[in-house]
């Protein structure tokens, strides 16, 4: 099932290291984004004890599903959906069709951005140390953060697939891109910290809040049944709604190169 991603991941991270001195650099950047992320946070829990009934360690744990978040956009995400803008622009979509692979499967996973490893890295790290603050979470509450953080990336996936859907007929979508991604930042704060229409969209039209709040809220034992099923329901309608507009977006595609 895994294997076609896999590969490609493998032959993608070899082909990145051979240009040694940008792969550093590449993983130096990485690095240090990470630690971006994080120091907002510690900046204003010096200033108040909680904040929206978070504490600093429970939102530690948002963080780190923040960062996992990120991690999968900046080293799956943006390569491969970047890359289908580009060849939609130039023509080079042409080759990528003709393969006998799944297109969107190959348009998915095609690339790998290697530095996207040191926020997945940060994410474990931060993860397990939120943990080690807060109660012993149970084996259920366990599950359920592992489902919400798959709900999550799918739903973000299909999101992220729809606005690269657009350069079938716009061409140039990067600011919508850019801005998508400047939205997204949001996840980064828990959801209870937003007034409930922000909190409304950042779980429905900008799913983001599904990878980073609604797993750690499922650590903390604040998750409740109607969100979760929320939360898969977005998710199926996400990838679905994405599919759909994906092989309707190849059917109208023309070569640019024709």
């Amino acid at each position: 099932m895994f294997g076609g991603p896999l590969a490609l991941a493998r032959v993608t991270l070899m082909a990145a290291m051979q240009y040694r001195a940008s792969f550093v650099a590449e993983m130096a950047v990485g690095a240090l984004a990470a630690v971006g992320v994080a120091m907002p946070l510690f900046l204003v829990y010096a200033k108040v004890p909680e904040v929206a009934g978070w504490t600093m360690d429970e939102a530690l744990l948002v963080t780190a599903f923040f960062l996992a978040y990120n991690a999968f956009v900046a080293g799956i995400i943006e390569p491969n959906l970047g890359a289908v803008v580009d060849g939609v622009r130039s023509g080079a979509l042409d080759y990528m069709l003709t393969k006998p692979v799944d297109a969107q499967l190959l348009l998915s996973f095609q690339k790998v951005a290697p530095s996207a490893v040191w926020e997945l890295f940060a994410a474990v790290g931060v993860g397990a140390y939120a943990l080690s603050q807060v109660p012993t979470p149970s084996p259920v509450q366990v599950v359920s953060a592992l489902a919400m953080l798959v709900a999550g990336i799918a739903a973000s996936y299909g999101l992220w697939l729809l606005v690269t859907c657009t350069s079938f007929w716009l061409v140039r979508v990067d600011n919508l891109r850019f801005l998508l991604g400047a939205v997204t930042d949001a996840g980064r704060w828990p959801i209870g910290v937003y007034a409930g229409w922000v909190r409304l969209a950042l779980t429905t039209v900008i799913p983001v809040a599904l990878v980073t709040s609604y797993p750690a809220m499922a650590l903390l034992g604040r998750l409740d049944a109607r969100l979760a099923l929320g939360a898969v329901g977005t998710a199926v309608v996400s990838l679905v709604a994405s599919r759909l507009v994906l092989k309707r977006a190849l059917a109208h595609y023309t070569s640019a190169s024709s």
